[in-house]
């Protein structure tokens, strides 16, 4: 069975490079076979003019996660289509994003994201289509 934790630190590092992400807050939390899970501590600069969390926060957090599932085995994988659906309210302090491979073909994959608050709360229902450019 392959270790996954022996990787992480790895894993991290690369993608220190997704500079938007990372310095907003984001980081890397699990790894697993086309699977990630990554979150974000919320703090005031994530809030909008109505004291929710933006909706940039979840689909930053979301394409991350993808970004991370999709590559971290392979590099090479980009977004081609996103959909996401605003599905709640956030009442915690903290937001994470789980990115579960649906199908991957030759050159397209499916994958679908979740991001929940640390209460359990669904945030955000995602679904994100890659292209293999390699």
């Amino acid at each position: 069975m392959y270790n996954y934790n022996e990787k992480l630190q790895e894993v991290r590092e690369i993608f220190r490079n997704d500079k938007f992400a990372t310095e907003n807050g984001m980081v890397i939390d699990e790894i697993g076979d086309h699977y990630a899970k990554c979150s974000v501590q919320l703090t005031e600069c994530h809030r909008n003019a109505m004291g929710g969390v933006m909706g940039g926060v979840h689909f930053t957090l979301a394409d991350f996660a993808f970004a991370v599932a999709a590559n971290w085995q392979n590099m090479g994988t980009v977004a081609l289509n996103t959909d996401i659906a605003f599905i709640g309210a956030v009442k915690g302090d903290s937001l994470t994003a789980e990115a579960t491979l649906v199908k991957d073909g030759r050159s397209v994959c499916c994958y679908h994201i979740i991001v929940k608050d640390n209460l359990g709360n669904i945030a955000a229902d995602i679904k994100t289509v890659g292209f293999h450019k390699c």
